[in-house]
């Protein structure tokens, strides 16, 4: 029977950790790289795997992840967050996939999004499709942005079974996440060499919010989900009024840039 791992990296999980990593107990390894964590998530992923390493938390967290998947020993490999959580179902779906030896060298699955408590099914949110499943050394992260996806050489399929994401337990938590993602993506933009400009302005605080608020909220029928669909449409476009705000303060205070 061909082997597997779950690798994961973390920062500040404790609280996710013990429902992530007990619902793939039943993996051949579990590799889990904290990223200068203070909240004790090494000591709890200990509890579960004798593979924790610990890294410096690397604004780019695809490095930390690549380092993760460069400690598998197995035949394959599922990349999974703190934050997310295999079905039992799903479970039984990969043990026979990677069981009758297919032609694919990885495979894409669906994802269930979980905002504040509730699955949101439309504006986009679901499939969510996500490849995570590949042949050890056969699938790599580019490195070279936070969103990068995976790469893979040859053939991917697919998984029916989804697997559960709890996106954010609260607004709190929502908006750090949009702080860290648009603190990222505002050092991108700078470190790129672009520079402010009225057009630029329009585009990120008004143009791109109002379009993509539309096509979550309306073409893609997020209002079925409620007053969830309707914060998390106004989320997206969040993210980039603060990216741009952040940008325009560092393009012109570059002393302020955030270390890495």
């Amino acid at each position: 029977m061909p082997t597997i791992a779950f690798t994961m990296i973390g920062h500040n999980e404790a609280h996710n950790l013990p429902r992530s990593m007990e619902s793939v107990g039943w993996a051949d390894q579990i590799v889990y790289v904290d990223c200068g964590s203070t909240d004790g998530s090494a000591e709890v992923a200990r509890r579960y795997t004798s593979h924790v390493h610990e890294r410096p938390n690397n604004p780019n967290l695809n490095i930390n992840k690549t380092y993760g998947i460069e400690q598998a020993t197995t035949d394959w490999v599922f990349y999974l967050d703190p934050d997310e959580e295999i079905t039992p179902e799903l479970g039984e779906e990969i043990r026979r996939v990677i069981g009758s030896e297919p032609s694919a060298n990885a495979f894409r699955l669906p994802r269930r999004n979980l905002y504040f408590g509730y699955w949101v099914r439309h504006g986009g949110q679901y499939p969510d499709t996500q490849l995570r499943l590949f042949r050890r050394g056969k699938a790599h992260f580019p490195c070279k942005h936070v969103h990068e996806k995976l790469e893979v050489q040859g053939q991917t399929g697919s998984l029916k079974n989804p697997m559960i994401h709890y996106t954010n337990r609260t607004p709190f938590e929502a908006l750090g996440k949009l702080d860290f993602y648009s603190t990222f993506n505002a050092r991108v933009m700078v470190r790129a060499g672009i520079s402010p400009t009225p057009w630029q302005g329009w585009r990120h605080l008004v143009w791109l919010p109002a379009t993509r608020f539309l096509r979550r909220y309306v073409l893609k029928r997020g209002f079925l989900d409620g007053w969830t669909g309707l914060i998390v449409a106004m989320l997206d476009g969040l993210e980039l009024q603060m990216r741009f705000i952040k940008f325009w303060h560092l393009a012109r205070h570059p002393e302020d840039m955030p270390p890495e």
